[in-house]
């Protein structure tokens, strides 16, 4: 069931046609828009299924993308800031998504509190790359990572709701 929702989600985000990185001054900005086309479009999904759970912008060269991303457990919301910066190989290489706040609190994680995509999400990045941009790796990187990890540092108290006390959590 999960992977079927997923299929039908990821199946609405555009897929990317320019295969240019960074470092492609000719074609970088072509792909660049397509990436904020499939983002935007993967929001309006998102918010259409009342299902909206992350906000992301770029520096002016769409080398470095900042936002932040939530998580309800419980009728709580928990909310992260999030990072990342594109690779110089990009598109075959996926960005490391860190969400910094959570660094340390989780073995699915490393330096800098860079996500733990490894395992899952590479592979599937590097059979589709270059149609895989932005929005698929928030779809299927981030938001599977959140899903299990968020309610594992919930239930261990790593992470507590900023209106709880910590003493009422445990």
């Amino acid at each position: 069931m999960a992977d079927e929702s997923a299929r039908r989600a990821v199946s609405q985000i555009p897929l990317l046609k320019t295969h240019a990185g960074p470092r492609d001054r000719a074609l970088w900005p072509q792909r660049l828009k397509e990436e904020y086309q499939s983002l935007i479009r993967s929001v309006e999904q998102n918010k259409h299924e009342d299902n909206d759970w992350f906000r992301l912008e770029s520096n002016p060269d769409g080398t470095r993308w900042t936002g932040t991303c939530w998580f309800i457990h419980e009728l709580l919301r928990y909310e992260f800031r999030l990072e990342f910066d594109i690779p110089v190989t990009y598109p075959d290489t996926a960005p490391e998504v860190a969400v910094p706040e959570l660094d340390g609190k989780t073995a699915k994680m490393y330096r800098g509190g860079r996500i733990c995509l490894t395992d899952h999400f590479k592979p599937l990045w590097a059979r589709n790359a270059p149609r895989f941009g932005l929005a698929h790796l928030m779809a299927l990187g981030l938001a599977p990572w959140l899903a299990v990890e968020i309610p594992d540092l919930i239930s261990k108290g790593h992470v507590v709701h900023r209106e709880r006390p910590r003493e009422e959590a445990q």
